[in-house]
């Protein structure tokens, strides 16, 4: 590489700090009172080590201080005065309460949302909508209750559930709550109040809940689900199709009935719902879905809910990326505060991808994070430098000439 346009007077990871301000950490740590009861390791420098155990994929307490203790002439470009001992980092990871990882995360999601925003949706839906769902992550022993049965051998792992509400318009977490893999994901709405009026909500089967859905009707909020296989319902009225839309089959108002207890007396209800019906040329098949909106345009229910299939793209970009195989610890905090500090990395290294337009793919950027994390390299270059590539690659390549797009001229039979 060119010595006077790669190479900077930071390494990488002091770089990937320097978009952590003060304030922030100051605040969060204020907030939870991180170091009162730590005096070997402040927050700061917990936080540090963790990032550093995050981006370069260590798996064990040794390698974390042993690769930190080869890099000693460069702890001063990130303010780590000394290297934590392996039984300081276990205590601090151990009592060092994990919420103010939390709190840090939500600061710098606040922060750079605007710059991180992705959305190929419409501003006006993408800023409404919220995506729920959850992932398990897999543990090396029964720390937290695994999800199903108990196997025969006795050798059930553990499980960590990330419960997650992604935000559209930028692809991230705004809200995180992790809980043991057993726990049922319905039971993560008590949780939810953090969704303003007109918000839009989507998520998938597992989450359906009628009374949760009158809930949600209560508080001005629209939700988009796909309809159950062995869902009861009752017709009530037929919508009219619109031509612009021709792969909508069936648009139509519903009526479904359902029990809830009162004071130990069982109350029957019902509730009235929008299905629609809708032809996928991709996958050769229909999809019906149900809202309680009635003023989006069928096509648009099918956009919320198809844009679902971000959050899935974000588990795996988390857990391509960041190593969440194996844990500095085997207590359930220690165990969220390294889920916690890989999203931090996850929005600083999407910080940098998307202000500066970055070319390559996300995850060679992490790679090349992870491989040159404490070279003298600036990452805005090599980002260029790719870009540049790219560029010279598309003038030399012939663009071909747009297909023209066919409809069926006709569509699978469906049952109404």
């Amino acid at each position: 590489m060119d010595k006077l346009t790669n190479y900077v007077g930071q390494p990488i990871f002091s770089q990937l700090l320097s978009l952590i301000d003060n304030s922030s950490i100051d605040l969060a740590c204020k907030e939870h009172q991180a170091n009162k009861y730590s005096k070997k390791l402040t927050f700061k420098d917990h936080l540090t080590t963790m990032l550093y155990t995050v981006f370069s994929g260590c798996t064990s307490l040794r390698e974390v201080q042993t690769g930190l203790e080869l890099c000693e002439g460069k702890l001063n470009h990130f303010n780590l005065k000394q290297v934590p001992a392996r039984s300081t980092l276990s205590d601090g990871n151990k009592k060092r309460t994990s919420k103010v990882f939390g709190t840090l995360y939500q600061k710098l999601f606040e922060k750079y949302k605007g710059i991180i925003s992705d959305s190929t949706m419409s501003k006006d839906v993408a800023s409404k909508l919220y995506i729920l769902d959850s992932t398990t992550i897999s543990l090396f022993k029964a720390i937290l209750k695994p999800a199903g049965r108990k196997r025969n051998d006795g050798k059930s792992k553990g499980g960590i559930k990330v419960h997650t509400l992604l935000k559209a318009d930028n692809n991230m977490p705004s809200f995180i709550r992790f809980s043991a893999a057993a726990m049922h994901d319905q039971q993560f709405y008590q949780y939810i109040t953090v969704l303003p009026k007109d918000s839009i909500i989507t998520f998938d089967k597992a989450y359906i809940n009628y009374e949760q859905f009158e809930a949600f009707n209560q508080r001005d909020i629209t939700y988009v689900v796909p309809q159950k296989d062995n869902a009861s319902y009752k017709h009530i009225q037929e919508l009219d199709l619109l031509e612009e839309e021709p792969l909508i089959l069936k648009d139509e108002i519903i009526e479904v009935k359902y029990t809830i207890t009162v004071e130990s007396v069982e109350v029957k209800r019902t509730l009235q719902l929008r299905r629609i019906a809708y032809y996928s040329e991709k996958h050769t098949t229909t999809f019906i879905y149900w809202t309680n909106n009635l003023t989006l345009a069928a096509m648009q229910v099918v956009e919320i809910y198809t844009y679902r299939w971000k959050i899935e793209t974000f588990f795996k970009k988390l857990k391509q990326n960041f190593t969440l195989n194996y844990f500095l610890g085997d207590n359930e905090n220690a165990i969220e505060i390294q889920i916690w500090c890989a999203l931090i990395a996850l929005v600083l290294v999407q910080v940098l991808h998307k202000e500066n337009e970055a070319t390559l793919a996300f995850t060679v950027l992490t790679a090349i994070i992870r491989l040159h994390l404490m070279n003298y390299i600036g990452l805005t270059s090599i980002i260029n430098k790719y870009k540049q590539k790219r560029n010279r690659i598309q003038k030399q390549t012939p663009k071909e000439p747009p297909k023209k797009k066919v409809y069926p001229h006709f569509m699978p039979e469906f049952q109404f």
